[in-house]
């Protein structure tokens, strides 16, 4: 069923987290019923608010962006939502050697794509664009999502809480280098030319 895990993981985790193991769903039914849904939020939500409600720095006028630059960073966002979930996923699978795991990479995969969840539900807040709002309700989810990330590991790669810890904290690890080499490279394009378009 599509979008079934949601509720359970935002309310009680360690219990979703049991069903979503024993469910062992591969990467095209993970992906089927959780990712291409959950990452279409942040990026449809981000063109709407970056082309129609746009935003203001100060005093200064208000900011938006053009429909067809808009598009252009909603699909490559959705696209690297779906990459980055499963780059993350085998980054999981081949850590998980270390840590004692057997599990499979669809495990890993499933582990990367319902930890992510908060995240993905937060992106609604892209609508309306406010700096300040996004973090009050970025920061939480964000906080919750490293929850979510504690929690599952043990659960989906069978591994000892002791291990778990260790195991989920390399995880952070690379999702955070993913993060700032993602961050490097939207600098370089941007100085090469390739940035948005704006209209006031």
């Amino acid at each position: 069923m599509v979008l079934n895990h949601v509720w359970g993981l935002m309310f009680q985790p360690k219990q979703e987290w049991q069903s979503i193991h024993d469910e062992r769903c591969t990467i095209k039914t993970c992906y089927c019923s959780h990712v291409l849904f959950l990452s279409a939020i942040p990026a449809i939500a981000g063109y709407f608010g970056a082309t129609t409600v746009g935003w203001q720095v100060g005093a200064g006028p208000v900011v938006r962006l053009t429909a067809q630059s808009g598009l252009m960073i909603a699909v490559l966002t959705y696209l690297t939502m779906l990459v980055g979930v499963f780059s993350i996923g085998r980054a999981i699978h081949w850590m998980g050697q270390t840590y004692g795991s057997r599990q499979t990479v669809a495990q890993a995969i499933a582990l990367a794509a319902y930890t992510a969840t908060p995240l993905y539900l937060i992106g609604v807040m892209f609508l309306y664009p406010l700096l300040w709002l996004i973090l009050i309700a970025g920061l939480p989810a964000l906080a919750y999502t490293v929850y979510l990330l504690y929690t599952g590991v043990p659960i989906m790669m069978e591994v000892p809480e002791e291990r778990g810890f260790l195991f989920s904290s390399a995880v952070l690890a690379v999702g955070l280098v993913m993060l700032v080499a993602l961050l490097a490279v939207t600098v370089i394009l941007w100085s090469e030319g390739v940035g948005p378009a704006f209209t006031m």
